[in-house]
């Protein structure tokens, strides 16, 4: 399947060369939020120098500059055509390649550290002479070039950041694109508009009208056919598809009877809003019927997954003259990755329609490709989507089929969607819903003895979970208040029929997932 890019004027921009750093993402994030438009791409692939590219950023990496086959770029090459910030290891290569020494450090130094800033020049602008930053790394670099000077210290390490004496090009041994830097973003903004002289013409304003009049230019009166979940990026996607074309979008809206209670009908009410013009297709007991006898988990998704498309291609046949799918695919899931052994690259197939591309022959439309989850809302709120589908947490495409553990049946389904639906409610009562990140309930193939007034009962067991995090990378169990926590164990012992005992877990991730299954 070809994959349209749609031709968007073009912005000022920053590349962001990735040598495989947990945090090259965050990098990104950080210049976005500065109204910055920027692209990562490994390490090792061709930069285009391009009227509007303003600066280069060398991520952090996993490894060494004195291993063996380290990861490398020409810094000086880039740093006298643009400017040049290196975090981490792009700092320690700087240094290395300029003549400076980098070594394994007697006081390695991994968290919170205090920067002492040596001069005020324009990268330290607006900031404190001392200011909290986060360290992560076990090299330091031990000498400067003769053509670089010290331009911070930390108690343990005394090159925190230093720049050229006469080039662009500028060193971090810490990460200001973590929260634990508490003025990093103030110094990342001080690279793109002193240094790098960027404006900020990335809004989502400019984003909607250009990707609209790039859609048009596209799609002009091509039939459109998408599959819809419910969830923030299909949602915001579809919208901006139809700001386009119109009703020559058809967006259809899967039950695949794993969902959560009523969302089915409340969200088919939310497009119909919109103006969206949807189909609901109800394909309830053809899913039960794929997942009869289906136990493992990942024989569930697969059977999900081929239900879902046979529905999908089933309908989609219904439409006349379609010749375009559209997609709510984000920027993380086409970013090409670095592994730490060599470069390599992956992309993600996108969770809701994969396979679709193969069987349908059908051009592919992703007007969202370029944006990050928080810009995605952004968008959302700017096109006038409901805060509640753009604020929602993030829901599993296999739905409730992986928060059964075991055999799925209807009745299973029902009695997790009512345990689910007075759990979620009652986060959204105690104004707890926008502090998780992601909250659900998993019923356990596990039943135990109650008593409930003077019988005796044998009946199943839910666990509930919540979560903080900022990506889904990692989380760590959400901190609930007991009296919400009594309250909600009540509620759903009382309510849900089935139901005599509530667990909650307090997993993080790592070692355990979000999910169970």
């Amino acid at each position: 399947m070809r994959i349209v890019y749609l031709r968007i004027t073009m912005h000022e921009k920053i590349i962001i060369l990735d040598f495989g750093s947990q945090y090259t993402q965050l990098i990104a994030r950080v210049v976005r939020d500065a109204r910055v438009y920027c692209e990562i791409i490994p390490f090792n692939k061709s930069i285009s120098f391009s009227s509007n590219l303003k600066g280069v950023i060398l991520s952090g990496s996993p490894c060494s500059v004195n291993g063996e086959q380290p990861p490398e770029v020409d810094v000086l090459s880039l740093a006298k055509q643009l400017p040049v910030l290196g975090i981490c290891y792009g700092a320690q290569l700087t240094a290395k390649q300029l003549g400076g020494r980098v070594e394994k450090s007697d006081k390695r130094e991994y968290g919170r550290a205090m920067l002492s800033v040596k001069t005020n020049g324009k990268l330290f602008a607006h900031m404190h002479p001392e200011s909290q930053v986060w360290m992560s790394h076990s090299d330091s670099i031990q000498a400067l070039p003769d053509q670089c000077t010290v331009t911070g210290t930390t108690n343990s390490i005394p090159v925190a950041a230093f720049q050229h004496n006469e080039l662009p090009l500028y060193g971090l041994q810490f990460h200001p694109e973590v929260y634990h830097s508490t003025e990093g973003k103030q110094l990342i903004r001080n690279f793109l508009y002193a240094i790098c002289g960027c404006s900020g013409d990335w809004t989502p304003g400019h984003f909607i009208e250009e990707t609209v009049d790039a859609l048009k230019a596209e799609l002009k009166d091509a039939q459109v056919v998408m599959g819809l979940s419910g969830g923030v990026d299909s949602t915001v996607a579809a919208t901006l598809i139809h700001k386009a074309i119109g009703n020559h979008l058809h967006g259809i809206f899967v039950d695949n009877g794993l969902l959560r209670k009523n969302e089915f009908e409340e969200v088919l009410e939310t497009y119909k809003t919109l103006g969206l013009n949807v189909t609901g297709v109800n394909a309830r007991d053809k899913f039960y019927s794929a997942l009869k006898g289906k136990v493992l988990p990942e024989d569930k998704r697969k059977a999900i997954g081929a239900c879902f498309i046979e529905v999908f291609d089933e309908a989609a046949h219904r439409i006349e003259n379609i010749t375009y799918l559209g997609q709510g695919t984000i920027y993380p899931d086409v970013i090409e990755s670095v592994s730490v052994s060599g470069p390599s690259v992956t992309i993600k197939s996108h969770h809701n329609v994969g396979g679709l591309p193969e069987t349908m022959k059908l051009k592919l439309v992703e007007p969202l490709r370029s944006l990050f989850k928080d810009e995605v809302r952004a968008i959302g709120m700017e096109l006038g989507i409901p805060s509640s589908m753009l604020n929602r947490h993030p829901f599993p495409g296999p739905g409730l089929g992986i928060r059964i553990l075991g055999e799925v049946t209807p009745d299973q389904v029902q009695l997790l969607q009512e345990a689910d639906h007075l759990f979620i409610e009652g986060l959204k009562s105690y104004a707890l819903y926008d502090k998780v990140w992601q909250a659900g309930t998993i019923l356990l193939p596990v039943k135990s003895v109650g008593v409930m007034g003077d019988e005796r009962t044998y009946e199943h067991t839910i666990a509930l979970r919540a979560v903080t995090s900022v990506d889904g990378m990692t989380a760590d169990w959400a901190h609930l208040p007991y009296d919400f926590m009594a309250d909600v164990s009540n509620q759903i012992i009382n309510r849900v029929k089935g139901i005599n005992r509530v667990v909650y877990d307090i997993s993080s991730k790592p070692p355990a997932t979000i999910e169970w299954e």
